[in-house]
This record gives C-alpha cells, sequence and structure tokens, in this order.
C-alpha cells in the first residue's frame, strides 16, 4: 500500500522526483483503448502519473509498448506439476503478474493444511497469488479423496486477504437440488464471489444455477453455451490450457459488446507448455491471430479479470493502480523485454531476476498410501462380451459413453490393444482402503505396456491405463516407491517417471527439468503407441473426473456422470 500518500500525489504533480520513471513508452489506456506516448511514474510500488515525468531512477523503453501485468482469471497452479514458487519463476517472465487459484486439487489430497500449503508458499513472491477456496472437496459423492471440507472448514479462510471468494461449485446437481451442503457454502458470506463449472447447462438449469449466485464459467466448449452464460449474466473464462482449447470455438461469441465481460484463464497448462509458448501472454497472442480486436484481448488478460474479483488497484496503468507494467517490442512474439511488478524489475527477456524465498515443502510428502495391488485386483468380469467403454474425444475433457464387443478370456475382459480397448484402473491412494474402480478406455492408442499417475482429477487417485495386467502393477508399485507422480512400464520394467513428492501433484525441482522429465515421459508413450492428438498424462488426468459427462472412472466404479450414478462395466447388466 502507498504509506506516504501526501508524497505520492506530489509525484504525481512533478513536485517531487519518483523513485523510477519508464521512459518512452507508448502506453495503453485500457478505459479507451487506445496507446499515448509518455512517461510512467512509479513511487512506493504504485504508478503515480503518466506524461512527462523525471525520476531518481530510470529505464528507458525506447518506443516500447506499456501494457498492465497480465492475471490468470483461473488456475490451479499444482497442474503445472510446480511448486508455487518454481511456477512464479515460470510465468512471471512471460508477464503474468496475478493468478486466481483454486487449490481445491492439494485441498484433496490433504483438506486444509493443504490450502495453507499454498497459501504460506506463494507468500513473498513476484507473482500476486489470490485464492478461491475450493468448493467441491470431494468434487462428488462418486469418490473418495483425502479429504471432505464443509462450510464450517472453509468459513474462517474467507478472512483471509488474498481469499477471494468461493472456486468453481461443480456440484451442479446438488445446486439444482438444493443440496444443504452445498447450500451451506453458497451461503457462507453475503455477497461471496462464486465461480462456475458447467458444461452443458442450458436453459432453466443455468437460471438456477446463476440464480444460486454463481457469477462465471469456463468450461463452456461451444459457442452457444458462450452465448447463454453471458445471457444470464455470468462472466465469460475462455480457457486455453494444456488439455482443453476453447478460444476457437468461443471466437464468434466475442465482440465490443461481450469482451468486457470475457477473460483469459488456463486451468491447467504443464512446464514444457508454458516454457514453449507461454502463459496468458500466448492466449492473447492467439485470440488477435483470430482477430479479436487487440484492446479486447489485452482487456481480457488484465482490467476484465481485475474488475470481475475486485482487484481494484489491478489490471490498468493509470494513478493509484500497482505498478506491474510489461514492456514489448511490438514484434509479435507477445513475449515481454521487461516485467516490472510493484515497480521492481522483475524479469527481463525471459529470465527472473529476482530472488524467491526458500519454503519448505516436506510437510505434504509421503501422503501415498496404497494397499497392496495384486494382478488380481484388475481383473473384470465380463459374461456377456460387451462393455460400457470410455470414449476419448481429442481435444476435449469430455468422453463418450460407448458400448463395445470387448475381447474375453474365460469371461474376464481383457485389454485389446489392436482395437484400442484397454483395461483402466483407479485405486484409492490416500487411506489404503484397498478400493479399485475398474473399466475400459478405447481411444488412448497405447499398444503395449502402462501409463500410471497420482494426478487424476479431482480426488487425486491413482489412475493407470494399461495394454498388460503386469505392467499395470509395475506402475502401480512404482508410483508408490517415487511417493507420486507419473510412471509408464513396459515389460516388467519401468520405462520413464517422473516423481512429485508434494502431494503426489508437485515438485520443488526447476521447470525446465520437469518439462524435460515429461517431454521424455511423453516420447515414451508416443513409441508405445500413444497418438499425436492425445495428451498421455493430461488425458489420464481427467479420466476421474466424475463432473465432466460422459463416462468417468473412480476409485468406487463406472460413472454414467449425466445420470449422476455407477454403471456396470459389462453392458449386459441391468444397472
Amino acid at each position: 500500500m502507498i504509506e506516504d500518500l501526501e508524497r505520492f500525489t506530489a509525484v504525481a504533480q512533478g513536485k517531487a522526483p519518483a523513485e523510477l520513471v519508464i521512459q518512452g513508452a507508448k502506453i495503453y489506456q485500457s478505459f479507451t483503448g487506445t496507446f499515448a506516448a509518455g512517461d510512467i511514474a512509479i513511487d512506493q510500488g504504485y504508478i503515480a502519473g503518466l506524461g512527462d515525468y523525471a525520476g531518481r531512477e530510470t529505464i528507458a523503453a525506447e518506443g516500447r509498448y506499456a501494457l498492465p501485468g497480465f492475471i490468470d482469471g483461473h488456475i490451479h497452479v499444482e497442474s503445472s506439476l510446480l511448486s508455487p514458487g518454481e511456477f512464479a519463476r515460470a510465468v512471471v517472465p512471460t508477464g503474468t503478474t496475478a493468478v486466481v487459484t483454486d487449490p481445491h486439487e492439494i485441498a484433496n489430497v490433504a483438506g486444509i493444511p493443504g490450502i495453507r500449503y499454498m497459501m504460506n508458499a506463494s507468500r513473498n513472491l513476484p507473482l500476486d497469488t489470490f485464492f478461491m477456496l475450493p468448493s467441491c472437496v470431494p468434487a462428488t459423492e462418486l469418490e473418495d479423496g483425502g479429504a471432505h471440507l464443509l462450510a464450517k472448514d472453509l468459513a474462517p479462510l474467507l478472512d483471509e486477504p488474498r481469499v477471494l471468494g468461493l472456486a468453481e461449485m461443480m456440484n451442479v446437481p446438488g445446486v439444482l437440488a438444493g443440496d444443504p451442503v452445498v447450500y451451506d457454502k453458497l451461503m457462507m458470506r453475503h455477497g461471496l464471489q462464486i465461480e462456475g463449472h458447467a458444461p452443458g447447462v442450458m436453459g432453466k438449469p443455468l437460471m438456477a444455477y446463476a440464480a444460486a449466485g454463481i457469477s462465471s464459467d469456463h468450461e463452456c466448449v461451444t459457442a452457444e453455451e458462450g452465448w447463454a452464460r453471458l445471457a444470464a449474466g455470468m462472466y465469460l473464462e475462455i480457457r486455453e490450457g494444456s488439455a482443453a482449447h476453447n478460444l476457437a470455438a468461443l471466437r464468434s461469441v466475442i465482440n465490443e459488446q461481450t469482451a468486457p465481460f470475457c477473460l483469459f484463464v488456463t486451468d491447467d497448462r504443464h512446464p514444457a507448455d508454458i516454457l514453449e509458448r507461454g502463459h496468458i501472454n500466448s492466449i492473447v497472442k492467439s485470440a488477435v491471430e483470430a482477430g479479436v480486436s487487440l484492446s479486447a484481448a489485452i482487456n481480457m488478460a488484465t482490467v476484465n479479470p481485475a474488475r470481475y474479483f475486485g482487484l481494484k488497484e489491478r489490471g490498468v496503468l493509470a494513478p493509484h493502480r500497482i505498478a506491474d507494467i510489461l514492456l514489448f517490442d511490438g514484434h509479435g512474439s507477445w513475449r515481454p523485454s521487461h516485467v516490472l511488478k510493484s515497480g521492481v524489475l522483475a524479469a527481463r527477456e525471459g529470465s527472473l531476476l529476482l530472488g524467491l524465498p526458500e519454503t519448505e515443502d516436506e510437510m505434504l510428502y509421503h501422503t501415498v498410501h496404497i494397499a497392496p495391488v495384486e494382478k488380481e485386483n484388475l481383473a473384470i468380469p465380463l459374461p456377456s462380451g460387451r462393455a460400457h467403454v470410455i470414449g476419448l474425444v481429442p481435444g476435449q475433457l469430455l468422453t463418450e459413453k460407448l458400448t463395445l464387443p470387448v475381447k474375453t478370456e474365460e469371461g474376464w475382459a481383457v485389454a485389446d490393444p489392436e482395437r484400442d480397448i484397454l483395461k483402466l484402473a483407479v485405486v484409492e491412494r490416500h487411506h489404503a482402503t484397498g478400493r479399485i474402480g475398474l473399466g475400459l478406455l478405447s481411444g488412448y492408442g497405447l499398444k503395449r505396456g502402462a501409463v500410471a499417475s497420482t494426478v487424476g482429477h479431482d480426488s487425486h487417485n491413482l489412475i493407470v491405463a494399461g495394454a498388460d495386467d503386469e505392467d499395470m502393477v509395475t506402475a502401480i508399485r512404482e508410483i508408490q516407491r517415487i511417493g507420486g507422480g507419473f510412471v509408464i512400464a513396459a515389460g516388467g520394467e519401468v520405462l520413464a517417471s517422473l516423481p512429485l513428492p508434494i502431494g503426489g501433484l508437485m515438485t520443488s525441482r526447476a521447470a525446465r527439468e520437469v518439462a524435460r522429465d515429461n517431454a521424455w515421459l511423453i516420447q515414451t508413450a508416443r513409441r508405445l503407441g500413444v497418438g499425436e492428438g492425445c495428451d498421455p498424462l493430461m488425458t489420464l488426468a481427467f479420466l476421474s473426473l466424475p463432473v465432466i459427462p460422459a463416462l468417468k472412472l473412480t476409485d468406487r466404479g463406472l460413472v454414467d456422470v449425466e445420470a449422476g450414478k455407477f454403471l456396470p462395466v459389462d453392458a449386459g447388466e441391468t444397472p
């Protein structure tokens, strides 16, 4: 905050020198959508004025374009696989200076201590991290996670200064049915900001969802859904992550009237993706290339999320705003040459210049607790020879509900990689209950071996897809040995792995190291048959999320998401 307001206004008037002046920039004016040449006077970490100023220190912009720092309006930092500090090291040089995160991944593993870890580990970083409290831990009653959070558990956190509201309300059936557990959370505080998560919901159900106080949605995959959200007075969060790409489908919704109510989010983005494509800057670039006006694209990454979340001091280059400033050469790369965080040069030419505080990560180690798993535990009875099969949809988190003939041996289903039918298992990994959900998967492409992960949204049980039961067991045992992460096994051997010891979700290793190991995992999966159109790790991570249609698998069994109930694998059985 501004400690000496009298001095600050004197700087604004040119009566006192600013601590820092950015000279000769083309300054973006958010409220007019135009650029104006001038200087930016910075004092006490805030912008004091725009125009012609002198300062104790200067940065020569040399005609570069000055924009507000980018804001990611909805992200799960844990899904970057990086600790909060290493995440900041990766995204700040791309121009992201603030994120609004939903820590429901770590909350599903470790509950309130997991949320507290994210809050503590994100302090004193060159990245402002704001929090929306997880609304659905667990996401549904159709799975078992590591914690169960009620309104009474979450309410004390509302007084934390960086907590902005309630995160994505995934329990749409609970909202529509008046579930008292859900409504306790919706009504924790008057005027609570509540984010949405309502794929496919339209008509009066959408009206009821908005009537419950839910004011945004990042799960729109069609223009029709986008228009419906805006018509219901909901902000449209346009997602471009590593697994879900929605900008192209929603581009037609963005126009002069709707753009102020749209914002960009990544939701989930892997380190390699951040290093190669960037972060929010890459979405701005894609939007401009798709024909979105320059001012609209910039505002959707800056002032729009600031307005939606009530971040009054961010998103605009103007007096009394925090001096989060990006300088661009204007060559179309959308990678900033300079990133200033609160008036301090934080990154230059893609490298972070500021040191990061040391954080203690070990408090969330040793979270993988699995009962012994043998080959026999993966057996699927299939007397009819026909099965309900999860069908992947390329580029989407949605799946298809397929009914297919499946190869059997003595009445038991077996993987049939030649027909692209694999076994899928979700193993409860928090309390060693021994519970295992079994199913079948089509569209993944694996020809041999097995791929396993403890990144399994949202309860983050261990999920493994395989063409061979023995390799599935090998992968499961290696996951347990390394304390969580990703493993690929084939021929009874571990071929590749990426340990994620922090909650089985994150590591404190540098983004480039994680990206390298992640790339080797993907390359190994490709060698085993997974096609280029499928991210073998991100795709697997969402197959256990029973809030996105149509068919998913949890540790309790196969879930028909739209019906909200379990479905037998054998299509000859009566549900």
